[in-house]
């Protein structure tokens, strides 16, 4: 990964999101020549020279102290996630790279277990790349057995801009499809070098000018809990809430587990489809037989 080319666009991006009103700049009517903020207005924010800040916006600083960094990230209003991408873009602790780890690709049997024992919610184990790593039956049936698939396919991220399905299964797809681009920008500094995931952007890129677009945005979004609006082939219209729990032992590991408030219809459906799920994986009965006496 380019960390000093990441880095100018990252900034870049921020600053262009960003009206004089958002931070407090008085409104004028004058044309301004670039979108959002000026360098001269974010550097004036952020305490530092105009100077020091062009050199960083063109990637010619690579590194920079807490305060610098915390200043920006105020300046440029980041939320947490952003301003976590930013301080491992110039830590001068970490030279703007993380420690490159290999993928954990194997899901512990205990948290297997417990998985499966939620009979009545969809729970999944996403890794780097928004691989499945492991799902319950229940998710199996309200998403895709992702397991029975291989490569890229297993990712929540191909099957979002490459599977002509994930449009209809997913009500609100375009903010859906912004944030599954957004966890693959945070994935790949952590991964800078995983060749699986670069592999999987170059796919992405290649495939779906959506993505593509998306990707240009340079958003990093940390997916913690929320809500998905989604359309089942089967059972309709799904509201599911979310919670994200980090794997202990397993920092590239992350579980999801899917509910409805009780009596709501989103919970009779998602009843409705684990009942529909047992009939469907129950084995087949053996026709009786009838014994000559």
């Amino acid at each position: 990964m380019d960390t000093a080319g990441t880095l100018t666009d990252f900034l870049r991006s921020a600053r262009a999101r960003l009206a004089p009103g958002d931070v407090g700049l008085p409104l004028n009517r004058a044309v301004r020549r670039v979108p959002g903020l000026r360098r001269d207005e974010v550097a004036g924010i952020a305490g530092v020279s105009v100077d020091y800040y062009a050199r960083m916006e063109q990637g010619r600083v690579t590194q920079a102290s807490d305060a610098v960094i915390n200043s920006l990230s105020v300046a440029l209003r980041m939320n947490e996630t952003e301003r976590t991408y930013l301080f491992t873009l110039l830590s001068a602790s970490t030279g703007g790279r993380l420690d490159v780890r290999g993928r954990t690709s194997t899901v512990r049997a205990p948290l297997q277990g417990i998985m499966d024992s939620l009979t009545g919610s969809p729970a999944f184990v996403l890794g780097p790349g928004m691989q499945v790593l492991a799902m319950n039956s229940l998710a199996v049936a309200l998403m895709a057995d992702f397991g029975a698939r291989t490569g890229h396919r297993r990712s929540l991220a191909h099957w979002t801009f490459l599977d002509p399905s994930a449009r209809s299964y997913y009500q609100d797809w375009d903010l859906i499809a912004a944030d599954v681009a957004a966890i693959l920008r945070r994935d790949t500094l952590r991964h800078p070098h995983d060749p699986a995931m670069t592999m999987l952007i170059k796919e992405l890129m290649e495939q779906s000018p959506e993505f593509e677009a998306m990707w240009a945005e340079h958003r990093v979004y940390e997916c913690t809990f929320g809500i998905k609006r989604l359309v089942h082939p089967v059972v309709g219209r799904i509201d599911v809430d979310f919670e994200n729990f980090a794997v202990a032992g397993e920092p590239d590991q992350e579980l999801f587990v899917y509910s409805a408030p009780v009596g709501s219809p989103s919970a009779d459906a998602l009843s409705i489809l684990a009942a529909w799920n047992v009939q469907q994986t129950r084995p087949a009965r053996s026709p009786e037989t009838t014994v000559a006496g």
